[in-house]
């Protein structure tokens, strides 16, 4: 097969799948269709329809779950009026819950109430697990074994993520103001001659 029906080829099976296709599953259907495919072919075609649709209102993607093609992030304000149907709105709650799981993961509930302060209502871990982002992945091996909670492929394919590790760090706390500073020597100076002053 030539490189250029190759790269075709690619193009189109992964533009027309209903979900993100890795490395494998494209050998397969190649292997499926009497075509011989390595997977270093297949990872060079991606690599290439990557740099072709760089600079294109289209880019191909990979998340954790393969390569899709997807419309730039930057410009879903202006196409977003083709769509009907508007995207669903979440709680802070719900997402504070999600950023817990995600970066404390695994994770009780009772750890994230502990954490937020305030009790999670058991809608908002059926609305996560229903959207697939969260699952149950064990349990704690305390009086009661709590489940515990992780995210999953789905949630890094919703984000745009291919592993964890791509998750936005977390900001650190603002410094203290420090008491060493001038202005706090300067009175601990005037502090010091206002007792010797007044002592007899």
């Amino acid at each position: 097969m030539q490189q250029q029906q190759l790269k075709q080829l690619i193009e189109a099976l992964v533009f027309v799948a209903e979900a993100p296709m890795n490395v494998q599953q494209i050998v397969d259907h190649f292997l499926a269709h009497g075509r011989d495919v390595s997977r270093q072919q297949v990872r060079n075609v991606l690599a290439e329809l990557q740099s072709d649709y760089q600079e294109r209102g289209i880019q191909l993607q990979q998340v954790a779950s393969g390569y899709r093609f997807q419309t730039r992030a930057e410009l879903g304000g202006i196409i977003a009026g083709l769509w009907q149907e508007k995207p669903p709105r979440y709680s802070q709650a719900l997402m504070e819950t999600l950023a817990l799981i995600a970066y404390r993961q695994p994770i009780t509930r009772g750890d994230i109430e502990e954490v937020r302060g305030v009790s999670v209502s058991s809608q908002i871990m059926k609305t996560l697990q229903e959207r697939g982002w969260v699952k149950v992945v064990g349990h704690r091996e305390v009086p009661g074994r709590p489940q515990l909670y992780a995210t999953t492929s789905t949630f890094l394919d919703y984000f745009n993520l291919t592993d964890l590790s791509e998750l936005p760090a977390i900001p650190e706390p603002p410094a203290k103001a420090s008491n060493t500073g001038p202005v706090a020597q300067e009175k601990t100076a005037e502090t010091a001659t206002e007792e010797s002053e007044s002592a007899p």
